[in-house]
C-alpha cells in the first residue's frame, strides 16, 4: 500500500462542506495527534508483512493529504489514474509526476491517465473513496454526491471496462438527507465477503440491485447499520501480509481503525473472523477532524 504523511494535516473548512464526518478539535494539538497516529498505522502494517511505501505531500500545507486513495489509484497493468477533486484544497495534493515518484521507489510503471481535466467541466470523481471496486468482476460500486458524479462514473468505466454501479446514500438513510461524501464509508469489499450499510441507500430498487450484485460475486454479505456506518465500520480493507508467527504463512489481514472495531456486534465480528484477522488501529483524531478512515489512509498498489 502507498501512504502519504499528514505533514500538514488539520481541519479543512472546505471539504466540510461535503462531509458530515468532520469535526473541529479546539483542546489537541491536531498536527501532533495526527502524526502519532500515523506512525501506529505504519506500525500495523509492517508487524503484518505488509509492503509499504512512504511519500511526503506533493503540497505540504495540504490539510488532506493523509487521504491520498482519493486522487490516484494504480492498475495490475502499471497504470496510474489521476482523478478530479471537488475542491481546491484536495486538487493540490495531486502529484502529476507521481508515477516517477513510484518508478524511483522502485515500481514498474506504465500509462499515466490524467482525468482531472474533467474538473473543469464539473465532473467529479475522487479515486477510490468514490470506487469501491470489484476488480475480479470488474464492477464499479459509486454512492452518487457532489464528489462523485455519474457522468464521469460512466465515462471511467467505459474506459477501463468496468460496469457501473450507481446509488444514492444519505447520512440519515432519508431520500432527503445530506448524500454520504464517499462510497468507501458505506461499504468495502473483499476476496471473500463484503460489508455494506443498505440502510442508508432510501430506493429500494437500487439497495437490491447492489445486493444481488455483491450476492453474484459468491461474497458473504455483511450488513451494518446507519450508526456502525457513522463510526466507519464500512471504512475498510483487506490486505495480504505475511502471519507473523511461526508459520510465516501469507495470511489475509483487515484494517479498521478502533472506532469501528469496537462498533461491530458480536456475530459481525464471527463473521468477518471467518474470512480475515481484524487490526484495529487507533486514529480519533485523524478520524474526528479529517471525517475519513483507516481504509481512506491506503491506496492499494
Amino acid at each position: 500500500v502507498i501512504l502519504v504523511r499528514p505533514t500538514g494535516f488539520r481541519f479543512d473548512p472546505e471539504t466540510a462542506d461535503t462531509n458530515e464526518f468532520q469535526r473541529q478539535l479546539s483542546d489537541t494539538d491536531v498536527a501532533q495527534a495526527a502524526a502519532e497516529e500515523f506512525d501506529g498505522l505504519l506500525g500495523s502494517l509492517r508487524q503484518c508483512g505488509i509492503g509499504i511505501t512512504v511519500l511526503d505531500p506533493f503540497d505540504l500545507k495540504a490539510p488532506n493529504a493523509v487521504f491520498p486513495n482519493n486522487w490516484f489509484s494504480t492498475h495490475a497493468d502499471g497504470t496510474v489514474v489521476l482523478y478530479p477533486m471537488c475542491t481546491p484544497s484536495r486538487r493540490a495534493e495531486r502529484d502529476p509526476d507521481l508515477a516517477r515518484s513510484l518508478a524511483r521507489e522502485g515500481f514498474r510503471t506504465g500509462a499515466v491517465v490524467d482525468l482531472s481535466a474533467w474538473e473543469h467541466q464539473g465532473r467529479i470523481l475522487e479515486g477510490t473513496g468514490s470506487l469501491v471496486l470489484d476488480r475480479v468482476k470488474q464492477r464499479a460500486f459509486a454512492c452518487l454526491s457532489p464528489r462523485t458524479h455519474e457522468s464521469a462514473l460512466s465515462a471511467w468505466s467505459e474506459r477501463f471496462g468496468y460496469t457501473p454501479i450507481a446509488f444514492t446514500a444519505t447520512m440519515d438513510g432519508r431520500l432527503n438527507g445530506q448524500p454520504v461524501y464517499h462510497t468507501n464509508v458505506i461499504m468495502s469489499i473483499a476476496m471473500s465477503f463484503a460489508v455494506v450499510c443498505f440502510e442508508a441507500m432510501p430506493y429500494p430498487a437500487e439497495r437490491q440491485e447492489v445486493e444481488e450484485e455483491l450476492a453474484k460475486s459468491g461474497r458473504e454479505i455483511i450488513a451494518l447499520s446507519l450508526s456502525q456506518m457513522h463510526k466507519y465500520v464500512g471504512n475498510l480493507l483487506e490486505l495480504k501480509g505475511i502471519d507473523p508467527g511461526p508459520s510465516r504463512k501469507k495470511t489475509s489481514f483487515t484494517f479498521l481503525s478502533e472506532t469501528a472495531f469496537h462498533a461491530l456486534q458480536p456475530h459481525q465480528r464471527i463473521a468477518l473472523e471467518r474470512h480475515t484477522q481484524l487490526i484495529p488501529v487507533p486514529i480519533p483524531v485523524i478520524e474526528t477532524v479529517g471525517g475519513g478512515s483507516v481504509r481512506c489512509m491506503l491506496a492499494e498498489n
